[in-house]
């Protein structure tokens, strides 16, 4: 199972993020294999909270030439969008307790995203939509450098908004980078 959610996660980032380019710096992580897929078991908010402590350490401690940034996909915990976001205040604490801020941070997406100031149906919220719960784990660093050699990194969230203005709904689900659905028990 988790290969197939590897797989459709991994379809996610090359067909929206990198395809529509919505994270410029995506590409070159990809392309030299330098972004780690992890699926957590953890079926409980504590558990996850032990994966996301492990991979953070994982990270931080790894050459980032070999590991530069991780998505830790959750498809059995955070489910509920809510749910989700309330974790996001936790995750800041982990960071903190570990002495990671300002080392890394955590970038949030989630199959129901939706950003405070939008609708749910808001073609917007699309650039945090992922086929599961995902915490992206991110090198400062490596932000910083991608960020100093994108002239316009400011614009990048209001570009997305038009490229998927332009794509509609219509077209991202044409791009097919949704989670399979589960099967009726």
């Amino acid at each position: 199972m988790s290969d197939e959610i590897i797989a459709t996660t991994r379809k996610w980032l090359e067909r929206a993020v990198i395809g529509l380019n919505l994270c410029p710096f995506a590409k070159s992580v990809h392309v030299k294999g330098q972004v780690r897929y992890v699926v957590s078991a953890a079926r409980s908010e504590d558990a996850l909270l032990d994966d996301l402590e492990r991979e953070l350490k994982f990270l931080a401690e790894a050459a980032p030439a070999e590991v530069d940034t991780t998505l830790l996909i959750t498809p059995e915990v955070l489910t509920d969008f809510d749910d989700f976001a309330s974790f996001l205040d936790l995750v800041e604490v982990v960071l903190r307790t570990q002495g990671l801020s300002g080392t890394l941070q955590v970038a949030s997406f989630h199959p129901d995203y939706v950003f405070a100031d939008a609708e749910p149906d808001d073609i917007a919220n699309y650039t945090n939509r992922a086929p599961y719960p995902t915490l992206h784990l991110i090198r400062e660093a490596s932000l910083a450098r991608a960020t100093a050699a994108f002239p316009d990194a400011a614009d990048i969230y209001e570009r997305n908004i038009e490229t998927l203005n332009e794509l509609g709904l219509d077209g991202w689900r044409a791009l097919d980078v949704d989670a399979p659905a589960k099967p009726k028990p």
